[in-house]
């Protein structure tokens, strides 16, 4: 039997009876509506045969390999480079359907450069790799095997037959009856026996946790973490070691001397000022001696605080989302000497966090997105919903918001993130809709985890949703997948200071387009 609550001043609702016998707690699926099977398309990967699940038959990187498809006399910046790659297995026989999860790109070492290569599946076992020549020099191709198909198709099946393969902690406390803490088991969705359910009346979204023997629904005060299941067999396991998963794969392309076209050694970013709802290029940018070219408008690069600051003057920045955003709050406190930090005395894991620039007038924001969130125990009440937070804010043409969400909800099925994007965009609409001269950013998810729990595979499924959901909106994006996934960095969900800079650097193109 499950007993439903609502708790917390922080959820403001009322007691909710009991479901019929027989009916789903919780929000409707969304896998039964038109407009996710619509939007499910852009998630669509090949998927190997159902009998190809054998380790042995899975495509193997060291017997795989990648050749020029077509070969020139001269390369010119402007020009494309074209790269075949077949894949085989680990017996190293062809592999005669695609799927693979490969990341590709092309590099110059000595200039720090690099670009992200587009991968074309000809779900035959082969793939043609394009990379733009946009610089002057020596370029060399990288091709790496994240995932292989049938891991890919693991993933999927993980994911998407488990309701979460992660497990949440809620701490529950009275102070009035001085009894001790009980911590229970919590989770997007029901969890086993009788069960307390949260229902937040701004987004609709639900929150359950194992009924505590000792305390009331409401007295839900800590949240945190807990633990990852077991959601793998032995035989599964080896799918995701070491030596099957992100591996280099060895090709016969050779080092390529690129020539400059009419002069000009390096592409440039476009006239184009960058301003919210324009759509990305594909690739949406490079790197050049570690700075981030954009192909679509006209980025800027702030090298000083004084320059950073100039173009945050006046402003008031509502930073909502993960610790990946959070790095952003982190650099600007460190990289404008002037801006302070002011100690609200919460959890800096959560926020909300604050950070102010007085004689320049700039309010600089940060708080986490609301649960889940994997994370150090935290008060359920400086959790808010990133929904509820944009519904909260007037606007105004020195405001500017920027989000992110994703990193927390690759150990759900889609459904779980399709319906909190829903609700995100609607108060994003809203928001525009009342204020049109707010300035709004979405930075997109990192590369950087490979497990089963948090694979890039993933990852990117949902960012492909993040972006579907927006197209058309007058929005911004940084795309810190490109940004992170061709840099000469070792991947990490947390990149290093000269990619969160380049991050932050875009971030302020859009903020200060023209000054």
């Amino acid at each position: 039997m499950i007993y439903r609550f609502l708790s917390l001043d922080h959820f403001r609702g009322q007691l909710v009876p009991p479901s019929p016998v027989g009916a789903k707690p919780g929000p409707t699926p969304l896998t039964e509506t038109p407009d996710l099977q619509a939007l499910l398309q852009v998630l669509h990967w090949p998927a190997p045969p159902e009998n190809a699940t054998a380790f042995a038959s899975s495509t193997s990187a060291e017997k795989s390999h990648y050749r020029l498809l077509q070969s020139q006399s001269n390369y010119t910046v402007g020009n494309m480079l074209l790269v075949s790659l077949e894949a085989r297995d680990r017996h190293g026989q062809p592999k005669h359907y695609g799927g693979d999860f490969l990341r590709a790109k092309l590099h110059s070492p000595e200039l720090k450069a690099s670009v992200a290569g587009t991968v074309k599946d000809h779900k035959n076992g082969t793939y043609t790799l394009t990379f733009p020549l946009l610089w002057a020099g020596a370029v060399q191709v990288s091709v790496r095997l994240i995932h292989s198909s049938e891991t890919v198709a693991l993933l999927r099946h993980i994911r998407d037959s488990h309701p979460s393969t992660i497990t949440f902690r809620g701490y529950f406390v009275d102070p009035g009856q001085g009894s001790k803490e009980e911590v229970t088991e919590c989770n997007v969705h029901p969890v086993s026996g009788p069960t307390c359910q949260y229902v937040d009346p701004g987004t609709g979204e639900h929150w359950f946790c194992a009924k505590p023997q000792h305390h009331s629904c409401n007295d839900l005060v800590y949240h945190s973490s807990g633990i990852y299941k077991n959601v793998l067999t032995s035989a599964e396991k080896v799918f995701f070691s070491g030596a099957a998963t992100d591996q280099i794969i060895p090709g016969s392309v050779p080092i390529i001397q690129v020539l400059p076209s009419h002069q000009l050694a390096v592409a440039t970013s476009p006239p184009l000022p960058c301003h919210p709802g324009l759509a990305l290029t594909l690739p949406s940018g490079f790197y050049y001696k570690d700075v981030w070219v954009s192909l679509g408008c006209s980025s800027r690069t702030f090298p000083t605080p004084d320059l950073a600051l100039s173009c945050l003057r006046g402003k008031i920045v509502h930073m909502i989302g993960d610790s990946t955003l959070r790095q952003w709050w982190e650099f600007l406190l460190a990289f404008i000497p002037s801006v302070k930090h002011i100690d609200l005395h919460v959890t800096h894991h959560t926020g909300p966090l604050l950070a102010v620039e007085p004689a320049q007038g700039l309010v600089l924001r940060w708080r986490a997105h609301g649960i889940p969130l994997r994370m150090a125990k935290s008060k359920m009440a400086d959790i808010h919903y990133l929904a509820n937070e944009l519904n909260a804010l007037g606007g105004g043409p020195d405001m500017v918001v920027v989000f992110t969400l994703g990193a927390h909800f690759t150990t759900f099925p889609v459904d779980v993130y399709v319906r909190r994007v829903h609700g995100i965009r609607q108060a994003v609409a809203q928001l525009l809709a009342r204020s049109p001269q707010i300035t709004v950013v979405i930075k997109s998810a990192n590369t950087g985890d490979k497990s089963v729990y948090r694979s890039d595979w993933l990852s990117l499924q949902l960012d492909n949703i993040l972006r579907a959901m927006f197209a058309g909106m007058r929005v911004a994006i940084v795309d810190a997948w490109a940004m992170t996934s061709c840099h000469y960095l070792p991947d990490n969900l947390h990149p290093g200071k000269v990619i969160v800079q380049n991050e932050v650097n875009t971030f302020l193109s859009y903020v200060c387009p023209g000054k």
